[in-house]
């Protein structure tokens, strides 16, 4: 009954802010019925993108959450729509104060005042998924309170359910509903929304990154309390910077804006190559700026809840691709595609090449410092999809994050040359890959497991030698089975032809001896004889 009265309440603001607009225009005959009193309904004066971002504000926190995952997607949703998805605000009133202490004190096994000095009911900041409070430890150190609202997860699968319904109707209607992959949309949502449920494992991204930048100049990360985490509670060092966004601030303290727009970039290149371990939500609200050392500012990252990470093989890859276009090598580019298996092997790569430098020619015709990077490897994975690249996720999340991370830089510094700034990294670290050292590395992390193995290396080499052997032995009497039953089927085609000789010749004969045969073949004309004869060559030879 609940889901229904969600369902109605759903069709309701779908109605208000007729989001049917929204829908392909060509849709099944069994559909035009239900669409046709629509026609009837008032034309609304918003734009297509406010009117989802308000249909989603009003349907409340799983669906805000929902429209800003939306909005990391611009390799599926319409530029327009992902401008207006941004301004989602992930402001939501705070749940009842003694309901906060109730599920704090469950968490931790023992009432607040035994961990905590100072504990604020009322929230720092209070989000979808989460609110935050300030508090100090009986050790002295000031710390935020990170709580999981409470009644989230049947929230969460009713409202997913109803989202999975509805995206599998748009897959229906249309093939444009299809390309937008609506049900891989929520399946990734759905995945996303339920991991940032489990605080814990946002404490441990917080220890990685943490341990990953320590004693670092360009990124802090505040330390976390083990002892008083929990699946719903994360208890973290405070930390007191400026927000990445308030430029008259960083203004005032005579913040190094060039440096700062730089350095965000290199924290983003480190985090991919050299950590392979990166920050995947680094939107404004989740980033500061210390106030210590303006003149070589450094950044402070919080909420890791999401974090992404590559093969090493798309680490690879990935690099090589962004150093050929860097040298608008687009052939190199195409290949490395292909080689990669980011689109099928049977892909054409002069096609794809040709594809390629259709859409970057233009884009690298512009002064360096004003082409976006991020939109550059948009174009190219939207240009890759047209030759059937399945959507990579790990690939997703990168592209997310360097849009953040560029857009970001050029709010603090609109000079900002990215492709300066990242092209001698990414050199530095190709050179760096096969250097004798980081073999030599290699050699000492997997040595001892080659070791282990390698008493079993000959028995290993026997067994697969013995395998090919049989497997080679199968093969000649499949070949050889082939070559009996090709023989066989050949013998028989020619025994058909001989019978149907015969039958030729015997009716041949007839006409010649029976005087009425020979009559009627004199009668016919040169044509109709000549296509007689034809019928009966190929009936012959088939």
């Amino acid at each position: 009954m609940r889901a229904l009265f969600r369902l109605l309440q759903i069709t309701g603001v779908a109605l208000r802010y007729r989001l049917d607009l929204l829908l392909p225009s060509k849709k099944p005959w069994w559909l035009a019925p239900f669409f046709w009193p629509l026609h009837l309904l008032p034309k609304p004066t918003e734009t297509d993108g406010e009117r989802l971002r308000l249909s989603l504000e009003r349907l409340g926190p799983i669906f805000i959450k929902f429209g800003q995952l939306l909005s990391t997607r611009p390799d599926l949703v319409p530029a327009h729509l992902v401008f207006e998805l941004r301004k989602l605000q992930d402001k939501v009133p705070p749940f009842d104060q003694a309901q906060l202490v109730g599920i704090v004190e469950q968490a931790l096994g023992r009432p607040i005042a035994e961990f905590f000095d100072d504990f604020s009911a009322q929230p720092l900041a209070s989000a979808s998924i989460a609110q935050v409070h300030t508090a100090k430890l009986h050790s002295g150190e000031d710390v935020i309170v990170k709580v999981v609202r409470p009644g989230l997860l049947s929230t969460i699968h009713r409202d997913i359910a109803l989202l999975k319904v509805i995206a599998k109707l748009l897959e229906s209607i249309s093939h444009d509903g299809r390309r937008l992959r609506p049900v891989e949309i929520v399946d990734d949502y759905q995945i996303t929304i339920i991991d940032e449920l489990n605080l814990l494992r946002e404490t441990a991204n917080c220890t990685q990154l943490r341990r990953n930048f320590l004693g670092s100049t360009l990124l802090y990360v505040p330390d976390v309390y083990w002892d008083y985490c929990r699946e719903n509670v994360l208890v973290q060092e405070r930390i007191y910077g400026i927000g990445v966004s308030d430029l008259a601030e960083l203004a005032k303290q005579n913040t190094n804006m060039k440096m700062l727009a730089e350095r965000g970039v290199e924290i983003f290149f480190t985090q991919v190559f050299s950590h392979n371990f990166f920050h995947a939500d680094m939107h404004p609200g989740n980033i500061f700026v210390s106030r210590n050392t303006p003149e070589t500012p450094s950044y402070i990252a919080v909420d890791t809840a999401i974090m992404g990470s590559l093969t090493t093989e798309d680490q690879y890859y990935l690099a090589r691709n962004l150093v050929a276009m860097f040298r608008r090598d687009y052939r190199q580019v195409a290949q490395l595609h292909v080689d990669s298996g980011w689109v099928p092997a049977t892909t054409s790569v002069a096609a794809f090449e040709s594809a390629i430098r259709t859409v970057c020619e233009p884009i690298f015709e512009k002064p360096l410092a004003e082409i976006s990077f991020g939109q550059v490897l948009l174009q190219l994975f939207r240009t890759a999809r047209r030759f059937n690249m399945e959507v990579q996720p790990q690939l997703v999340l990168l592209q997310k994050t360097l849009l953040n991370i560029e857009g970001l830089g050029r709010q603090l510094y609109p000079q900002l040359d990215l492709w300066t700034t990242a092209h001698p990294f990414l050199e530095a670290w190709l050179k760096q890959r096969y250097h004798p050292k980081t073999l030599l590395k290699e050699i000492k992390r997997f040595g001892p497991e080659w070791l282990e193995k390698l008493p079993h290396m000959p028995q290993k080499i026997y067994d697969a030698l013995s395998t090919s052997e049989h497997l080679s032995s199968q093969l000649t009497d499949l070949n050889n089975t082939l070559s009996r039953e090709q023989t066989r089927q050949h013998q028989a085609h020619r025994a058909l032809r001989r019978r149907r000789l015969a039958l030729i010749s015997l009716a041949s004969a007839a006409v010649v001896s029976v005087p009425e045969a020979r009559a009627v073949v004199e009668q016919l004309s040169t044509s109709a004889l000549a296509l007689s004869l034809l019928g009966l060559y190929l009936w012959l030879v088939s």
